[in-house]
């Protein structure tokens, strides 16, 4: 094989691509070849936008996102493609889907922050399910009292989201008109019956406590807007302070701070 010669070059990288079943970055390509073979970082990029270019009219693409790069489906395809799977497409609430979002664009930002920005206590299984996928990750303490984990996202929520970098989220300006319909699911605020907290209420003896409205979807979003500016992407600069077991918070913080938080 001429590895000299773009188009050979760019059937080599295709069929790596087709085998790996995940993005591979130009260091990793790179690394595949024999050292007295390997060519020089623009001539693989030479390849890749041949094969990016060959892949006109073809039913997948060259996509370049944070891990790499990866051959994908076009998204066109889709509700198609999916009927190869029995399972439902997920879904996600959209008390998951906020919660994301602020992480996305306000990070780093902790629990108490997002609470604070939503109206409503965070479900926990929001933020294990969240570190458990690998989307988020713990990036520092905030020097305050208890010591809360601020989380950020991955290079994982990147490319789940088909993302190079967090500069291509869409402008928040873009998102005003797609205010979700609230959906079912188990980890979703659902409000209580008024008729059903009231008999509990009397049951148990407590007065009722007082009803806190959650900021809407629209509302959010006017709060991300003041912070779309400047949006901060590299966390190497925040002191990492491990977390002493004997002083390990109690609250709801403390189910964060055992997730992997290596930075990615």
């Amino acid at each position: 094989m001429n590895l000299a010669d773009p188009q050979e070059l760019a059937s080599l990288l295709e069929a790596w691509l087709l085998a790996s079943g995940r993005p591979l970055s130009l260091e990793r390509l790179g690394e595949l070849f024999e050292e007295a073979e390997r060519p020089e970082p623009a001539q693989l990029r030479e390849a890749l936008e041949v094969l990016r270019q060959s892949c006109a009219g073809r039913a997948y693409e060259l996509k370049e996102v944070a891990s790499g790069y990866r051959l994908q489906i076009r998204e066109k395809f889709s509700p198609w493609v999916g009927r190869l799977w029995e399972e439902r497409p997920q879904r996600y609430s959209r008390a998951m889907l906020e919660t994301l979002a602020l992480i996305a664009y306000r990070q780093p930002i902790t629990r108490g922050e997002i609470e604070d920005v939503r109206g409503v206590a965070v479900n926990s299984q929001i933020i294990k399910t969240m570190l458990e996928r690998d989307w988020i990750r713990v990036v520092g303490y905030r020097d305050v009292p208890g010591k809360p984990a601020m989380f950020a996202t991955t290079r994982v929520f990147l490319d789940y989201f088909n993302l190079k970098s967090l500069e291509e989220l869409p402008p928040l300006a873009a998102l005003r008109e797609l205010e979700p319909e609230p959906m079912l699911a188990l980890d979703d605020d659902l409000p209580v019956p008024a008729e059903l907290q009231a008999r509990v209420d009397a049951e148990s003896g407590e007065e009722p406590a007082e009803p806190r409205d959650e900021t809407s979807f629209r509302s959010l979003l006017a709060e991300l807007d003041q912070m779309e500016q400047g949006l901060k992407i590299d966390f190497d600069d925040l002191q990492r302070v491990e977390e002493d077991p004997a002083e390990a918070p109690g609250d709801a913080e403390g189910e964060a701070l055992g997730a992997d938080d290596t930075l990615h």
